[in-house]
């Protein structure tokens, strides 16, 4: 398939150029993609009855956050509902629902990263452990791959926030699914992350295994169009669960020092998930992030909201779903973000070579 919207032609007319470093700089150009984590069909345990366990995004909701300006949204599911056996074909009925809603994210121009949200692990099994196998994840990501392949709006998300698995023994994982998805001819941008959560912050900390900024960069991709997945949160322990920001501070350091690695080692990297309150002081910390990622193009190619979905509570700190046709806070720093332009010179590569 050969779709392409007319907006995302614009940004992908030329390959990745470099350009020179600016920090914080508030009227930054925007990054390539800048979207939203549209939430809820990995909600619930695996097997759930749809639309009581788990939901897709409504076309409401998704006509919102396209008339906000969003040009993106990472879409997370659960691998288990998607396969719900190991090496077997995947599920008609959830593979419908899946392509339905890519569908109506097409219809308003949204590029989608598709995103296995199960930490690394199937039924509780952690990748590397039998039989979730690392070809039983190649294999997975192969029928998946077949599924969209060279559709230019869909980016592969290998896995959400591996974590509770040795670095080397995830690399290893991570370029057999690679190989797998190059071996079906699909050329699509991969989204790689690391290992403890692919926190930004702790990129370059040794763990076992050895450390992400290190062991990483042993990632084979034969089509070479991959970038790196990090997340990042704003409280004192970067978990994302508070809803004090005292760690704004340590989420710019976090994604400055992921740049100058980035840069370093001619790679290209991603904020899959970032999120605050609607505390003044959490969106200013949002705002210095995105000025960041925006004032640096040619390494961050660009980022995803965490998070909304019809079925988040007005409770829950870090949403910006809307309720009572109000916006949340956190939309003012968002929306001047999306309101930035486009990389001056072109430089957001094609999905597809």
């Amino acid at each position: 398939m050969t779709y392409m919207s007319s907006s995302w032609r614009r940004l992908a007319a030329a390959a990745l150029a470099t350009v020179v470093l600016q920090t914080g700089v508030a009227n930054a150009q925007g990054t390539c993609l800048q979207g939203i984590n549209l939430s809820g069909a990995e909600f619930g345990d695996p097997g759930g009855e749809y639309f009581k366990a788990y939901d897709y995004p409504s076309e409401e909701t998704i006509a919102y956050f396209a008339g906000k300006g969003f040009n993106t949204v990472r879409l997370p599911f659960l691998w288990e509902r998607l396969q719900p056996q190991l090496g077997k074909p995947l599920d008609e009925a959830e593979v419908k629902r899946l392509k339905d809603t890519v569908d109506l994210l097409r219809k308003q121009h949204l590029t989608i990263v598709l995103d296995p949200h199960n930490y690394a692990s199937y039924n509780k099994t952690k990748i590397g452990n039998a039989p979730v196998t690392d070809t039983a994840f190649a294999e997975f990501w192969a029928r998946l791959a077949v599924e969209f392949a060279n559709q230019e709006d869909v980016i592969f998300g290998l896995m959400n926030e591996p974590n509770d698995i040795a670095t080397d023994v995830w690399l290893k994982a991570a370029n057999a699914a690679i190989r797998t998805i190059r071996a079906t001819g699909a050329n699509n941008l991969i989204l790689v992350p690391g290992t403890k959560w692919t926190g930004a912050h702790s990129w370059e900390t040794d763990g076992p295994g050895g450390a992400n900024g290190t062991v990483m960069l042993g990632i084979r991709d034969p089509r070479k169009n991959y970038a790196f997945e990090v997340h990042q949160y704003f409280d004192d322990d970067s978990s994302g669960t508070n809803s004090e920001c005292t760690g704004n501070d340590k989420a710019l350091d976090a994604v400055t020092a992921m740049t100058a690695w980035a840069r370093k080692n001619n790679t290209r990297v991603f904020l899959g998930e970032f999120g605050v309150s609607q505390d003044k002081a959490c969106v200013a910390g949002l705002s210095h992030v995105l000025n960041h990622l925006q004032a640096n193009p040619d390494v961050w190619l660009g980022w995803t909201y965490w998070v909304a979905g019809d079925w988040w509570p007005e409770s829950e700190t870090l949403n910006v779903q809307p309720h009572g046709g109000k916006d949340r806070k956190q939309m003012t720093a968002l929306e001047k973000a999306l309101k930035a332009p486009p990389p001056k010179k072109s430089t957001c590569k094609t999905l597809v070579d």
